[in-house]
């Protein structure tokens, strides 16, 4: 089938577009190149440079009439967000209102749409977090992709769109950008391969639960051939607090100093862990890299990018 991939350069998108075209898939992706990447591209992948928030997305979707589209384009810096709301809505907001509008006209039979696990749950009540646990997110980016959702439930109410949201968990591995896109993992392994001091905000007591790139780019080609509706985690359920992380990173760079600490950031959730049960039940899936492997992976593809 064809699939339109928004983001499809980036970290995430360009992993998701890999899976889709080692499949057969026909796979475009559409994205604006601001934290992007050509070279994140396999030759098989077409770029369309685009903005989701372009007033020719309705004209490029009709030409490409994308049987899928999976939306994986946004304002994704949690800390951006809380420093300015409206441009977070703008992106995350009015450009995936503008996408599902082109997607209902163009004649789209399924929408995909990355989601977030710790940014929609919030200070979480029960650990690790199911689906049907309450959302209440504390920044603008978590706000932005629980509305995303309510949206979607809306389109395929008013225009029989079926969509699944992947409530993704703290993704990290090989493309992601510690300059130009949020993620822990990225930023202290370009700091430890260069040299430099790690920075850990807060005591380093907070936790998150870190899925591999490989396993998310899995979940979206399994949750093309399923029927269910609605949002489903894509995580590990398990814990790690961001001083195990720097320890077990350190480890695999075999650098023996300790992370200097800073005041925590605002909007930072203390603990956040998803429960991967319902994916394993209607996807099919469930994650098969483990976190020192998958980091152990990580330093690896930073080594040879500086090498090169």
């Amino acid at each position: 089938m064809k699939i339109l991939v928004t983001g499809g350069a980036g970290f995430i998108g360009s992993n998701v577009c890999d899976a889709f075209a080692a499949a057969g898939h026909e796979v475009v992706a559409l994205d604006n190149l601001s934290s992007g990447k050509k070279e994140n591209l396999s030759p098989s992948v077409r770029l369309v440079e685009a903005d989701i928030r372009d007033e020719r997305l309705g004209q490029i979707l009709a030409a490409e009439r994308p049987q899928v589209v999976c939306h994986h384009a946004a304002q994704i810096d949690v800390r951006k967000s809380v420093a300015d709301p409206a441009f977070d809505a703008q992106v995350n907001l009015i450009g995936m209102l503008r996408l599902l509008e082109a997607s209902v006209a163009a004649g789209v039979r399924k929408f995909l749409f990355a989601s977030s696990g710790g940014a929609c749950y919030g200070e979480q009540e029960r650990f690790p977090a199911p689906e049907s646990h309450a959302t209440r997110p504390v920044s603008p980016y978590g706000v932005s992709k629980a509305a995303g959702e309510l949206y979607l439930g809306y389109y395929q109410a008013q225009h029989r769109l079926p969509w699944i949201a992947l409530r993704y968990a703290n993704v990290y591995g090989p493309r992601q950008d510690p300059h130009g896109e949020a993620g822990v993992v990225a930023i202290f392994a370009e700091r430890l391969l260069s040299g430099r001091a790690c920075t850990i905000f807060g005591d380093g007591g907070q936790t998150r639960d870190f899925v591999y790139v490989g396993d998310v780019a899995r979940a979206n080609l399994l949750a093309l051939e399923s029927n269910h509706v609605g949002p489903v985690n894509v995580g590990t359920g398990r814990e790690t607090s961001v001083t195990e992380l720097y320890r077990t990173m350190a480890g695999a760079a075999h650098v023996a100093g300790p992370a200097e600490h800073a005041p925590q950031k605002p909007g930072e959730q203390r603990r956040s862990v998803i429960d991967p049960a319902l994916a394993a039940k209607v996807l099919g899936w469930q994650p098969s890299v483990p976190l020192e492997e998958g980091l152990a992976r990580t330093i690896e593809f930073f080594r040879r990018r500086s090498a090169a």
